[in-house]
């Protein structure tokens, strides 16, 4: 479903820092519905090719990204802000 392929373009940018279209993200999309419903063998060998870079569709990219908090240039925010 689109909803999928969406959420296997979020997982790809965020988990594998790779920037595809969403296109390209379906074929990541049906192998994670496969493992969710037991479809696909334990230990099996996949490979998904993404072969469209995200600039192919920047409106998505733009749409599914949070709006980031703003910090003031100071050491001290910064270091509150990651509650280090």
């Amino acid at each position: 479903t689109d909803d999928e392929i969406l959420a296997a373009y979020r997982f790809l940018a965020a988990e594998e820092s790779v920037f595809c279209e969403p296109a390209s993200a379906a074929s990541v999309a049906g192998l994670l519905r496969l493992a969710a419903d037991g479809s696909l063998p334990r230990g099996a060998r996949v490979a998904c090719i993404l072969t469209g870079h995200g600039l192919k569709d920047p409106d998505i990219a733009i749409s599914q990204i949070s709006v980031p908090t703003a910090v003031d240039a100071d050491l001290g925010a910064v270091l509150a802000q990651l509650a280090l």
